[in-house]
Order: structure tokens, then C-alpha cells, then sequence
């Protein structure tokens, strides 16, 4: 597996046909980016529920499958959710429930747990819809038409690039490994011996990161690249289909804000 072939498999979802995809890369960002951060600001856990059904329904309008969806968003779930998990326990409140080795689990910890994770799913729902609906060097485009200073776009264009070619190396070294039947959790081998091959590895992954990055500046510097070249960017306009969403999406939250005020929800 190569480096093209990565970012192919990544972004199988991004070449679809729907009205979503179809949309200014610029109008997915700023929706998407304005709706974690309506989510985090929020404290009420049915409007995180409505959000998070608003989401679901734009999953469903881009033709993407609910359940791969769910599996990427479960996927990086664990990572922010282990933080609510400890909410009940170190948050202080009415004790509701007292465990062994005096554990204690709060009402008020409990209801902080969960309006963290009901922020942290709507979160994550944004994201992979956003890596669902747009190709990464179109978010690198959008957030350049933005106003993202030239260097910063240049460092997290080539970024997002290295990653794949930092996972094809990690392959091959993993694929090669196999080969010789070499198993990191293989108890018959002694800790310390394992533990050294593992020292190896990430001593040859710098090797080859650095030498990858050499070939990869001198392949720019033979095209012409200098530290005053820019990236290309789209000069597309927003069309009617662009502020059509702006307009749905900003109504929907403002109605939610007001039900909220008005007691209705």
C-alpha cells in the first residue's frame, strides 16, 4: 500500500454525488466548526439530542452509511470519553451511590459525564462528516481562502501528506517484521529483547521520516518551490445551493437558542 493509495481508501466517501458534497468547501467548514462549537457552548442535553438527529439527517442526505459513520466516530470516541467517565467520581454533589473503597458517585458528577459525552459525540459526528464530505486538501483550501496565513497552509498541507507516507513506512517496517515471525507480544521472546526491537523500529521510522523529508524538499526545490510560492487555490463563489444551507443551518440553531429561552424544550 502506498501513499496514494491511503488517501484513496480514506477518502472513498468525498467523491460521492449529493447535494452536500456538491457545496463551497468553505460552507462545510464554517457550518461544521460552528455547530461544535454551538455543542460545547450549550448545556442542554436535548438540544445536544435534537443536534446530534440534525446530524444524522445530513449523514443520510450525503449518502454516506450510518453504521461505518458510527464505527468512525465510536472509533475516537474512547479517547475524549474517558475523561467523562471519571466525572461521577471526582465531581463533588449529592451522593447517589456509594461503592467499594469509598467511591463515591455523584447526581451532579453524573449529569457532567453526560453532558460531556452528548458534547463530545456531536463533536465527533461534525468531524467525520466533514472528512466524509470534503478531501483533506480541500479543507487545506478552504481554510486558505479563509484568511490562514501562507505558511501555516503550506506546514498543514504537507502535514496531512506526511502522515500517509509516515503509515506506509510503519507498514512495510510491520510487514517486514512478520515475515521473520518477529511478535511484539510474544511472551516467549524476553521483555527486554522485545523491548529493544521496539527501540529499533523507532529508531529506523526517524531514519526514514528524515530521509523521506530530504528527498521530498529537493523534489520541490527542482519544481520551482521558494518560500514565497503559494498554494493553489479554487476562485469558485458561493451559489444559491451554499447560502441555502448557511440559511437552513444557522435557523434551526437559532430556533433551538429560542425554544431553549422560551421553555419550550
Amino acid at each position: 500500500m502506498n501513499g496514494v493509495g491511503s488517501v484513496n481508501k480514506l477518502e472513498k466517501h468525498t467523491v460521492k454525488d449529493s447535494v452536500l458534497h456538491a457545496l463551497d468547501g468553505r460552507v462545510k467548514l464554517i457550518i461544521l466548526l460552528f455547530i461544535i462549537v454551538y455543542a460545547v457552548y450549550t448545556t442542554d442535553l436535548l438540544v445536544l439530542a435534537i443536534m446530534e438527529v440534525y446530524l444524522i439527517a445530513l449523514i443520510i442526505l450525503s449518502h454516506l452509511s450510518l453504521k461505518e459513520s458510527f464505527k468512525r466516530v465510536l472509533f475516537i470516541l474512547p479517547f475524549g470519553g474517558a475523561i467523562a467517565l471519571f466525572q461521577p467520581f471526582i465531581h463533588p454533589g449529592t451522593i447517589i451511590y456509594t461503592g467499594p473503597l469509598g467511591l463515591h458517585i455523584t447526581y451532579q458528577g453524573l449529569m457532567f459525564g453526560i453532558l460531556l459525552m452528548s458534547r463530545l459525540t456531536v463533536s465527533l459526528t461534525s468531524i467525520v462528516i466533514l472528512s466524509s464530505l470534503s478531501p483533506m486538501q480541500e479543507v487545506v483550501n478552504s481554510f486558505r481562502r479563509l484568511g490562514m496565513p501562507r505558511e501555516f497552509a503550506m506546514i498543514f498541507s504537507l502535514f496531512i501528506r506526511y502522515l500517509f507516507m509516515f503509515y506506509d513506512e510503519l507498514h512495510k517496517i510491520l510487514n517486514a517484521q512478520k515475515s521473520r515471525n518477529f511478535d511484539i507480544f510474544n511472551k516467549k521472546t524476553t521483555y527486554m529483547w522485545r523491548m529493544k526491537q521496539l527501540a529499533y523500529t523507532i529508531a529506523m521510522m526517524f531514519l526514514r521520516s528524515y530521509e523521506r523529508g530530504e528527498t521530498v524538499y529537493f523534489s520541490m526545490l527542482s519544481r520551482g518551490y521558494t518560500e514565497d510560492s503559494e498554494i493553489y487555490t479554487d476562485k469558485n463563489k458561493l451559489g444559491l445551493r451554499d447560502f441555502s444551507f448557511i440559511g437552513i443551518t444557522l435557523s434551526f440553531i437559532v430556533c433551538l437558542e429560542f425554544m431553549k429561552y422560551f421553555m419550550i424544550i
